[in-house]
C-alpha cells in the first residue's frame, strides 16, 4: 500500500524557489521589453535624451572643472561665473533627464499592469521596470560618452582669456565620468520606481486609463515661496556682500537664487497650465479646441513636460540679456569679453537641450496618445482636424510658461540691474531672438513627428 506524499500548501511552494520553467526576471524583462515585443521607438526615444543629457552635463562639468585648475590673475572670478551657468543649466539638465526616464511610461504602465492583473506580484513588476529602465539609460549614457568625446574638439575651439581652450582642457576625467553614468542610471531607476505606484496599487485603473494625475496646490504654494525667498535674497544683496565680502560670495548668493527660482518653475509650471486649460475648455466653440484642452487636463504634468526645456531657456534668456547688456558696457575689458563668449554658451547648450527635449518629447505624445489618434481617424475625424488639436495642445502652454518664465526671470534680475539693462536693446534683442527660435524648434519639432502619427493611423498595433 503506497503512502500519499504530503501536502504542500501552494503559498509555502511558490515561496520555497522559483517554479521550474519559470522564466526569470532578466529574461522575462527581455521577453516584453525588446524591440520585436514593442516599438523600438520606445525604446530608441528615451535613449536618445540619456545620450544627450549625459553629453551635455559632461560638457558643462568640465568647463567648471577647468575653470576650477586655472590659476591666472582673474581665475577666482571665471571660477564663480561658471557656477552661475551651472546653476541655470544642471537644473533644466536634471529635468531632460527626468522626462527621459518617463518616456512613453503610457505604454510600460499597461503592459505591466496587465502582468499584475495576470498575477504577477507588485516586486516583480518593480524589479522588471527598474532593470528595463536603468538599462536603456545606461546605454544611452554610454553614447552619450561617445558623443561628449566627439564634441570636445569643437567646444575647445572656443576662446576664453584670450585663447582657445582646447580640448583636453574638458576633459572630466575618468572618475567623474563614471560617476555621472551611474548618477544617470540611478535618476532612470528612481524615476521608474516612483512612477510604479499607481500600478501597484491599482492595476486596473491603470490599464483602464481610470487613474488621471492630479495637480495640487501644494507645489505651486511651495513654488511661489521659493520664488519669494529668491527675490528678498537678491534684495539683500548688497547688504549680503558688504558683511561677507568679496564677489565671489556675491556670485555664488547670485547662482543659489537664481538656480532654486529654476527649480521652482517645476512646481508651478503644471498647475499654471492646469488654470489656463480649464479656462480654454470651458470657452471651446471647435473640436480643435476642445480636444487641445482635454488633452492638457489629462496630464497637466505631461503637458509641462513637453515645454518645460523652453520655460528653462525663457528664463535663462533674460539672465543672458540683461548680462550682455552689463557686459557691454566694458568694451574691451578680456573678463567682460569672456563674459558674453560665456552667455552665448549658456544659450546654445539651452537650445540644445530644447531642441532635444521638445523632439524626443513630441514624438513620445504621439505614442501615448495613439490609441485617441486612432478612435478619432476610426470616427472619420479629418486628419487636419487632429493635426490643428495636437499643434493647439502643445503650442499654448508653450506660449504661456515662456512668457511666465520671462517674467519671472525679469521680476528676479530687476533688483540687480534695475528696469533700464532689462529693456535694453541688445538684452531685448537677445530675448526676442530667444523666444523666436525656441517657439521655431517648437514647430518643427510639431512637424517633425507627422510621420510618426501617420505610422499610428495606419498600423497601430505595430506601435
Amino acid at each position: 500500500m503506497s503512502v500519499a506524499a504530503p501536502f504542500t500548501p501552494p503559498r509555502a511552494a511558490a515561496t520555497s524557489s522559483r517554479a521550474p520553467g519559470r522564466p526569470s526576471i532578466v529574461k522575462l524583462t527581455w521577453l516584453l521589453g525588446r524591440p520585436s515585443a514593442q516599438s523600438a521607438a520606445t525604446l530608441i526615444l528615451p535613449g536618445v535624451a540619456f545620450a544627450v543629457t549625459t553629453a551635455l552635463i559632461l560638457i558643462v562639468l568640465g568647463g567648471v572643472l577647468m575653470f576650477w585648475r586655472w590659476t591666472i590673475a582673474d581665475a577666482i572670478t571665471y571660477q564663480a561665473l561658471s557656477m552661475l551657468a551651472l546653476a541655470l543649466l544642471i537644473v533644466p539638465l536634471l529635468s531632460l533627464g527626468g522626462s527621459a526616464a518617463r518616456l512613453s511610461a503610457r505604454r510600460r504602465d499597461d503592459r505591466l499592469a496587465t502582468l499584475r492583473l495576470l498575477g504577477a506580484t507588485p516586486g516583480v513588476v518593480v524589479r522588471m521596470t527598474v532593470l528595463e529602465s536603468s538599462l536603456v539609460a545606461v546605454a544611452g549614457a554610454l553614447v552619450g560618452v561617445v558623443l561628449y568625446v566627439a564634441l570636445m574638439p569643437l567646444v575647445g575651439l572656443v576662446h576664453f582669456a584670450g585663447r582657445a581652450i582646447g580640448a583636453g582642457e574638458l576633459w572630466v576625467g575618468f572618475g567623474p565620468l563614471a560617476l555621472v553614468v551611474v548618477a544617470i542610471a540611478a535618476l532612470a531607476a528612481v524615476s521608474a520606481a516612483v512612477g510604479l505606484r499607481a500600478v501597484a496599487i491599482s492595476p486596473l485603473g491603470v490599464r483602464t486609463r481610470q487613474n488621471a494625475p492630479k495637480t495640487g496646490w501644494i507645489a505651486p504654494v511651495a513654488g511661489v515661496v521659493i520664488v519669494v525667498a529668491a527675490f528678498a535674497g537678491l534684495n539683500l544683496l548688497g547688504a549680503i556682500t558688504e558683511e561677507a565680502g568679496g564677489i565671489i560670495t556675491m556670485i555664488f548668493v547670485l547662482a543659489g537664487c537664481f538656480g532654486v527660482a529654476v527649480a521652482a518653475l517645476n512646481l508651478i509650471g503644471p498647475f499654471a497650465i492646469r488654470v489656463m486649460a480649464r479656462i480654454q475648455l470651458r470657452t471651446a466653440r471647435t473640436a480643435e479646441k476642445l480636444i487641445a484642452a482635454r488633452g492638457i487636463l489629462e496630464s497637466p504634468k505631461a503637458a509641462w513636460r513637453l515645454c518645460s526645456g523652453l520655460a528653462m531657456t525663457s528664463f535663462v534668456a533674460v539672465v543672458a540679456g540683461t548680462g550682455v547688456s552689463f557686459a557691454g558696457d566694458a568694451d574691451g575689458d578680456p573678463i567682460f569679453i569672456d563674459m558674453r563668449t560665456g552667455i552665448v554658451m549658456t544659450l546654445v547648450i539651452s537650445f540644445v537641450m530644447v531642441a532635444c527635449s521638445i523632439g524626443v518629447s513630441q514624438a513620445a505624445a504621439v505614442l501615448d496618445r495613439r490609441d485617441l489618434y486612432v478612435s478619432l481617424d476610426r470616427l472619420g475625424m479629418p486628419r487636419p482636424t487632429v493635426e490643428t488639436a495636437r499643434r493647439r495642445q502643445v503650442m499654448l502652454p508653450v506660449l504661456l510658461v515662456s512668457l511666465g518664465s520671462a517674467i519671472l526671470g525679469g521680476i528676479l534680475v530687476f533688483p540687480l540691474v534695475g528696469l533700464a539693462l532689462i529693456i535694453a536693446p541688445a538684452s531685448l534683442a537677445l530675448i526676442a531672438g530667444s523666444f523666436l527660435v525656441g517657439i521655431a524648434l517648437v514647430w518643427l519639432a510639431l512637424r517633425s513627428t507627422r510621420p510618426v502619427l501617420t505610422r499610428v493611423l495606419r498600423e497601430p498595433e505595430r506601435v
